[in-house]
């Protein structure tokens, strides 16, 4: 089993910036993947952006490429989003997820993949 605890959301103005995290506990050696979904009220879960634990792999969503990075500290076991040049339309809860499987190419959010997920953490952005 894998624990997942996101924090870091908040309110911020169009353009801002906020930096989320991701605590992972249990048993992470086995994860091959984590990663950040959002969804916004009365959309779908979507998938933001994914890395491989080794690092060898990342890969994002097109509508934050550019404006978000997904780093990880692995002495930490903690995952991060650094989300740069905020957009109303980035206004969601964020989750954090974690699988062993891969997570490039065209199935990389698929949400079946993961699971493991925290509880989330909400942004919200003004403009």
């Amino acid at each position: 089993q894998v624990h997942l605890v996101e924090s870091g959301g908040g309110s911020v103005q169009a353009g801002g910036s906020l930096r989320l995290s991701c605590v992972a506990s249990g048993e992470t050696h086995s994860m091959y993947c984590m990663g950040w979904f959002r969804q916004a009220p009365g959309k779908e879960r979507e998938g933001v952006a994914t890395v491989h634990t080794n690092g060898d792999s990342t890969t994002y969503a097109d509508s934050v490429k550019g404006r978000f990075t997904i780093s990880q500290d692995n002495a930490k076991n903690t995952l991060y989003l650094q989300m740069n040049n905020l957009k109303p339309e980035d206004t969601a809860m964020y989750y954090c997820a974690a699988t062993g499987l891969s997570c490039n190419g065209p199935v990389w959010d698929s949400q079946y993949r993961y699971p493991y997920w925290g509880r989330g953490t909400q942004v919200a952005v003004s403009s």
